[in-house]
This record gives structure tokens, C-alpha cells and sequence, in this order.
């Protein structure tokens, strides 16, 4: 993978904004984690994405549909094997999800959580609600699957302010640096 070095100095695999436009830039994405609670993240992701034009599928094992759409259990019941998963579950789940794209061999993923890929303040937080496992991480880089391990994609898609206001707030305090 191409190394490049930050305005901090920090040697980086590549800038977090290249690795989220490629992964935006796909025609088939997944979202793992959609629900029946109307604020969740996965929800908001899934639905702009196909607001975007992107065929979009929703995983959770729990539901059988979703905004009138199926609602798979996992990725081998898919129709097509999608060009990244967008992990937003707790944390202990992703291992397993990432299990599934290894054998899928699904290219992408991105383990949301919104307070960056290195959180400096509100850790536990990041943690808690978060969706980053070190170990899913791990798993990732040994496979080949580019990951992306934190941020939102709803900071990279430019769909509302809020979400550009916290993406520089995180470039800004730092929380937005991919290891090297």
C-alpha cells in the first residue's frame, strides 16, 4: 500500500480521504447494522447511499425487511457480493462480519464510529459505541480487505452540515489519522 506522510509528519498508509472516495465511489455497498430505531447511524448511511443511486443491501439477522426492501442476515445470503461492507454494530460483531467478507472476498470495509480513527477525547466513548475492533482490524490487513477503522461515511459524502462541521472538527484535533 502507497505511504504517505501527513501535514503532521506521521507516516500514513494513505490519506483517510482517498481511502473514503474510493470506497464511496462503488456501485454495491452493504450496511451491516440497520434497524427498526429511527436515529441509528446505519439507517441514516443505508438510506443515503440509495438516495445517491448506490445498490445498497441491509444486514441484520433480526429483520426481514427494511424500508421495503429485504433485509439479509448475513453476507452469503446476498444476490451479489458487494464492493465493501459498512460495519455499524457494536464493536463484538465485527470480527465475525469481517469473517464473512474473507470468504466473500468483499474488498472494503469501514467500522464506523463517529468520533474518528483516533479518537483523543471521549476514548471510552469511541469504544462503547463504536464499531472498531482491533482484532476485525487485524483480520482485515492480513486478508488484503482495505479497511477503513472509524470515521462516518456520512463526513465524506457532503449530504449535511453536520457531518462536515465534525469531519473538520476531527481533522482538526487529529482523530482522523490512519496508522502507518
Amino acid at each position: 500500500m502507497e505511504k504517505v506522510r501527513s501535514k503532521e509528519g506521521l507516516l500514513m498508509s494513505k490519506r483517510i480521504d482517498d481511502l473514503a472516495a474510493d470506497f464511496l465511489a462503488q456501485d454495491c455497498l452493504a450496511v451491516a447494522g440497520v434497524s427498526h430505531t429511527p436515529e441509528s447511524p446505519a439507517n441514516l448511511i443505508y438510506r443515503t447511499l440509495r438516495k445517491r443511486g448506490v445498490a445498497v443491501f441491509a444486514i441484520n439477522p433480526r429483520l426481514a425487511a427494511f424500508d421495503g426492501e429485504p433485509c439479509y442476515p448475513d453476507l452469503a445470503a446476498l444476490p451479489q457480493r458487494p464492493d465493501g461492507l459498512i460495519i455499524v454494530t457494536p464493536a463484538a460483531a465485527a470480527e465475525g462480519l469481517v469473517r464473512q467478507c474473507i470468504e466473500a472476498e468483499v474488498p472494503r470495509v469501514w467500522m464506523h464510529c463517529a468520533l474518528g480513527t483516533r479518537p483523543r477525547f471521549l476514548k471510552k466513548l469511541a469504544a462503547a459505541a463504536g464499531s472498531v475492533s482491533p482484532e476485525a482490524v487485524r483480520l482485515c490487513h492480513e486478508n488484503g480487505i482495505e479497511v477503513i477503522p472509524g470515521s462516518c461515511p456520512m463526513q465524506f459524502l457532503g449530504e449535511d452540515f453536520p457531518h462536515t462541521c465534525i469531519r473538520g472538527v476531527l481533522r482538526a484535533t487529529g482523530a482522523l489519522q490512519l496508522p502507518a
